[in-house]
């Protein structure tokens, strides 16, 4: 064969190669595009997941309407963006101005973690350490036993620990009293504990209170000043403030709502003092608690690369510290099953559907909050409500969560409506059950004017039995909303009816005689489970301090 025939058979079998690879090259381009073109087809169809979820608007009417929630606002951050921060509903029942993005709410224990992190700062800067005992810094700090004066640590302050009971001490708090923190301190050793230290958990308030006194210590500055200057303001929540006491002055405020006999209702004051402030006192608004989540995901980094806290005191803040006992959920509710629960500094750390999740919720006079961040998938849902249903925010939250984890479809709105129906036929039966223990025909041992005087208890302080007009009254005398008259129940036992019916605070009021026949002695109880766990009347032992005025 000559080269020149070789040279054009080759050329030809070249050709033909460099044409089906050319085929090839075309056919795998037009396929590639016509897979992006059905991909992006399917993304345009498919919601994303940095966007809200489908139906948000209507899940957040229909919750509202099914709990009774006249104002709300809604916070969601994820993978580092602010998905949404809105506000609906009404401020206030009966008004037309609605809730929006800075609208404020009290956030109640969200403030918590503000306390934990501020300590957090000071143990940065080596101004104090966790492991701390309490009396380095505040000498005169002492609880009932001086074991545990002596080996309480900061750190114990902001766990549930301490041995005090559940809401031990919450009368000088709430409602509004006029005792500062520097007097709840002082008065913190008459407090007698209910379990040994450190052996379980008992939601406390009242040792926030003394962190925050603590913090004012060490830095000099009030736990108020402290937090808005070198947390809130550093973050950018520039409509939130640190003070319970400051809300009735803002404009654009949600205003609290009770549910008091059969329909939900305006509180009629929005005044509380300072000295819950460490444990309850923040209000903030959607807005602002975005901001506030973005940086908690990020483990204590600011937007601006400099930190609150450093991200190994941010861990030590986040990890379980007391472990919390893990109870089975309504069978309404079984996604809720827990693996993990305990309680941080100043959070609470669980699981849901397996993903770890660090929270906590929110509880004052007609506000109810929670704040629920999700690490692992870069997940933040903050929920504010101006009245007292935990159900409306659990229905949402959980509702939120469920669309960014792409579960199976679960109608919580529905099963929390089941459980609130439950709940609400079971309080109902509990009342019933005590009416139905009272002893009928029942005279006092007394005539009533023997029982007035003036009585005092160790920590919390005096109260007064006045006899008025026929009937005897019990005035509170640091907290002026405790007022009301005595009724008499059977035997030597009342029940005070505060006068104050948004408070919703019921209390049996049992006078012990000695063997001269006069009163040596008081004892409350409240008058139902329903009662608030902050209306501690079952730590008072109130005794009197003077012969009783006829």
């Amino acid at each position: 064969m000559s080269e020149n025939i070789f040279s054009i058979k080759m050329n030809k079998t070249l050709d033909r190669r460099f044409i089906w690879r050319l085929g090839l090259l075309v056919f795998a381009m037009a396929l590639s595009l016509m897979l992006l073109g059905e991909a992006a087809l399917a993304q345009s169809l498919k919601p994303s997941l940095s966007t809200p979820p489908p139906g948000l608007e209507n899940l957040v009417a229909r919750v509202m309407k099914t709990f009774e929630v006249p104002g709300l606002s809604l916070a969601i951050v994820k993978d580092g963006q602010v998905i949404l921060a809105k506000g609906y509903g009404v401020k206030k029942l009966g008004e037309p101005a609605p809730v929006n993005a800075q609208t404020l709410f009290g956030i109640a224990s969200n403030s918590k973690l503000f306390t934990a992190i501020a300590l957090g700062m000071l143990v940065d800067e080596g101004k104090i350490r966790w492991d701390d005992p309490v009396v380095n810094h505040m000498p005169d700090f002492q609880m009932y036993d001086p074991v545990v004066s002596r080996e309480i640590m900061v750190k114990d302050l902001l766990c549930h620990r301490s041995g005090l009971g559940l809401g031990a001490g919450d009368l000088m708090l709430w409602p509004a009293s006029d005792l500062n923190r520097k007097e709840i301190l002082r008065r913190l050793r008459y407090i007698r504990p209910s379990s040994s230290f450190r052996t379980r958990y008992a939601y406390s308030n009242i040792m926030f209170v003394v962190a925050g006194e603590l913090l004012e210590r060490v830095s000099g500055l009030r736990w108020e000043d402290y937090v808005r200057e070198k947390i809130q303001k550093r973050v950018g929540m520039n409509y939130s403030n640190t003070s319970c006491a400051l809300v009735a002055q803002e404009e654009n405020k949600a205003w609290p709502h009770v549910p008091l006999e059969g329909q939900v209702v305006p509180v009629k004051n929005l005044y509380l003092t300072e000295n819950v402030n460490p444990a309850g006192g923040i209000n903030s608004c959607a807005e602002d608690m975005a901001k506030w989540m973005l940086v908690l995901l990020d483990k204590g980094k600011l937007p601006d690369g400099s930190r609150l806290v450093s991200e190994r005191t941010f861990d030590e803040i986040t990890s379980i510290v007391t472990p919390v006992p893990i109870s089975r959920p309504a069978p309404e509710l079984s996604p809720l099953a827990m693996n993990f629960n305990g309680y941080g500094l100043g959070i609470r750390i669980r699981d849901y559907r397996r993903h770890k999740v660090l929270t906590h919720t929110g509880g004052l006079e007609g506000y109810v909050s929670q704040v629920w961040l999700m690490p692992e998938i870069g997940l933040g849902i903050t929920i504010l409500t101006n009245q007292e249903s935990t159900n409306a925010f659990y229905a949402l939250n959980n509702q939120i969560v469920d669309y960014y984890l792409k579960v199976p479809d679960f109608d919580w709105v529905e099963a929390y409506k089941k459980v609130s129906d439950r709940n609400l036929r079971r309080s109902k039966e509990r009342l019933d059950k005590i009416y139905a223990s009272q002893k009928k025909n029942t005279q006092p041992s007394l005539p009533l004017g023997d029982y007035a005087g003036l009585y005092r208890d160790d920590w919390y302080g005096e109260i007064e039995v006045r006899y008025e007009n026929g009937q005897l009254t019990m005035q509170f005398k640091h907290s002026p909303e405790l007022y009301g008259r005595l009724e008499h129940w059977h035997y030597d036992t009342f029940v005070a009816r505060w006068f104050e019916r948004e408070l919703r605070a019921e209390a049996f009021v049992t006078f012990h005689l000695d063997h001269k026949g006069a009163v040596s002695k008081i004892k409350m109880m409240p008058f139902s489970p329903d009662v608030d766990f902050s209306y501690d009347f079952q730590d008072l032992l109130l005794k009197p301090v003077k012969e009783n005025l006829n």
